[in-house]
């Protein structure tokens, strides 16, 4: 069974640098991240190691320094913390800063704003807090129930699979064919890299392990794409949760991916754990071979 990993996966750029940030403050003075700086516990639990804490709520921080998280916040969020007298530490993707003009703009420019993607998502939150009057869609249902606007603003929360986006834009301009529609592609390059690469790995795979945290967005929109090209898909968030009754013997491909918060050192022992697996199987074929000539 040969091994394949996806030609994009794992950590992005953007959660490598807020990381670094995090542990960069906390050699320096205590300080607190509002809400969970990325999705993956893995990434939380080296963090708090640190000692870098976590709260939920303006009120809880008892540290100088607030960090908000890679997924970006709301400006009346980062009013609430400077009224506290507490300084603001920006992790904020700048890919989600880039999401948060496109809506802003959209609003000076007159258009009702539309968010593609999950409604009670920290980014999706950040983006619309600020905002009078919104949207927030994710299926065709929720399409179905806007109602007339003369002017759309569509924008998607950046991990959301472009094809869906797309997908939601069109129904929307079929639905008010006699109102203008305006789509700013704001879904980050690393997520289109990664949905790409797993529609490849899964369609030369008979099983596919993605890595990633349990309530990672990203992570669960690669498990979703990679089960539409590939019957056997398992979400994993580290080794350990690896099962070998999963695979056959007669399995030619395991693919491997992982979401954008996953760190590399996770995705390493995923795949030694796999190697270990085959390098057993083989040495049993081998053994029960050579029992049975005997």
């Amino acid at each position: 069974m040969k091994i394949l990993r996806a030609s994009h996966l794992g950590m992005c750029f953007g959660v490598r640098d807020a990381i670094a940030l995090a542990g960069e403050r906390a050699r320096s003075g205590p300080v607190t991240i509002l809400g969970d700086l990325v999705h993956n516990e893995t990434v939380l639990n080296q963090l708090r190691s640190q000692g870098v804490k976590t709260e939920h709520q303006v009120a809880n921080v008892t540290t100088p320094d607030v960090i908000i998280t890679a997924h970006g916040t709301s400006n009346r969020t980062r009013h609430q913390i400077e009224v506290r007298g507490l300084r603001v530490v920006e992790a904020t993707c700048p890919l989600v800063h880039y999401a948060h003009r496109a809506v802003a703009r959209f609003v000076q420019e007159g258009y009702h704003p539309v968010i593609i993607g999950k409604r009670d998502h920290v980014e999706v939150r950040g983006l619309t807090e600020d905002l009078a009057e919104y949207d927030v869609i994710l299926t065709d249902e929720d399409v179905a129930a806007l109602r007339e606007r003369p002017r759309y603003g569509v924008a998607a929360q950046t991990t959301q699979p472009i094809d869906r986006a797309r997908r939601l834009v069109t129904l929307l301009q079929e639905r008010f064919p006699k109102s203008e529609v305006c789509f700013h592609d704001t879904v980050c390059q690393p997520t289109k890299q990664r949905q790409s690469a797993a529609v490849e790995l899964a369609q030369q795979c008979d099983i596919v392990i993605v890595i990633g945290g349990a309530h990672s967005n990203n992570t669960r929109e690669l498990v979703a794409t990679c089960a539409h090209h590939c019957s056997r898909v398992h979400h994993v968030q580290s080794a350990p949760d690896l099962r070998s009754f999963w695979f056959r013997d007669d399995d030619q491909a395991v693919g491997i991916t992982a979401g954008t918060s996953t760190p590399d050192h996770v995705v390493d022992e995923v795949e030694r754990w796999l190697n270990d697996f085959v390098r057993f199987q083989q040495q049993l074929r081998h053994h029960v071979a050579n029992q049975n000539g005997s």
